[in-house]
This record gives C-alpha cells, structure tokens and sequence, in this order.
C-alpha cells in the first residue's frame, strides 16, 4: 500500500550562503544513504507553513518566525520507499537564511538525522557523487539564492515527478 504524505520542506541558509543538509539512510538498504533539507509532514490542523516552522523548531531547535520563510520556492512529487514502506510524497520548499550565531545555536535531532548533517556549499553539492534529494538540488540552489536576493520572487518552480526508487541519480 502506498501512503500519501503532504511535506514543507525548508532551505536553511547560513551567512556564507550554505544549506544544511541532514543524513539518511533505509534499514531496509546496506549503505544507501541520502541528504536532505530540514522539513517534514504536514500535520491534522497545519498548513505548509506551520508544518516548516514546527519542523525547523524540532529539527535544529531554532525557533524561526514563519515571516523569515520566503514564498514557495519549488514543488516537486516524489514516490519513494523508506523501511519497506512506499510514499507518494507531495513536497513544497521554502528558504530562511539565518545568521551566524543562529547557526551555531543549532542543535539537530539525532532522531531526524541520525547519520549526521552537514553545512554544503553549491559548488559541493554540484561536485558530489553523494545522493542529495532534491536531484539537481546545486542548479536548484544557485537559482534560489540569486532569486532570493532580488527585488521580485520568481515563479514558483515545478520539479516534477521523481521515482527515488528508480529513477537514475
């Protein structure tokens, strides 16, 4: 049976315009692990953005306002499995730069990240033979952060469909 799971994602960028990636991986798969941004399921009651600052809250221990969260960056479906369990997986990003004694405050959720976390530059992500999800994620981040820092927000972008589970890396 596959789940349906709705999920606000957030791009958590430090001073030097880096994103905190957290660290995956399956039981079910030896050696397979991924990166991922900060965010999770939208809760009975939530809407995406409360979903983001709650998720961010109990990820990193930052207490973000949902004013520091820019309009929807992305959306993408994703189907995976994880633990012998298939998701149809809605997903929306949004992006908070935060500062540098921010950064130094967090404190991650060895439950959510339980492989670890990571501070990536673009130029990392896109020299990387490590899985990152969103696929294209340094193509995806550069445009964020160029759009980001402008006087207009760009339209949000529709990555499409992906299969994690078969589509190639």
């Amino acid at each position: 049976m596959t789940l349906k799971r709705w999920t606000s994602r957030v791009l958590l960028i430090d001073e030097r315009d880096r994103l905190l990636l957290l660290c995956g991986r399956d039981p079910r798969r030896p050696g397979g692990r991924w990166w991922f941004t900060v965010g999770g399921g939208v809760e009975d009651g939530e809407d995406y953005v409360q979903a983001a600052v709650r998720e961010v809250r109990e990820e990193t221990a930052l207490s973000l306002p949902a004013e520091r969260l820019s309009a929807v960056l992305w959306t993408r479906q994703s189907l995976l499995t994880v633990d012998g369990q298939r998701f149809d997986q809605y997903e929306e990003y949004r992006l908070a730069r935060i500062t540098a004694a921010e950064a130094s405050a967090i404190r991650i959720d060895t439950a959510e990240a339980r492989y670890g976390h990571r501070w990536w530059a673009a130029e990392e992500l896109a020299a990387t033979s490590e899985t990152i999800r969103p696929k294209g994620m340094a193509t995806h981040l550069t445009r964020a952060l160029t759009a980001a820092g402008g006087p207009h927000q760009e339209p949000v972008l529709q990555l499409g469909i992906f299969d994690e589970d078969t589509d190639p890396e």
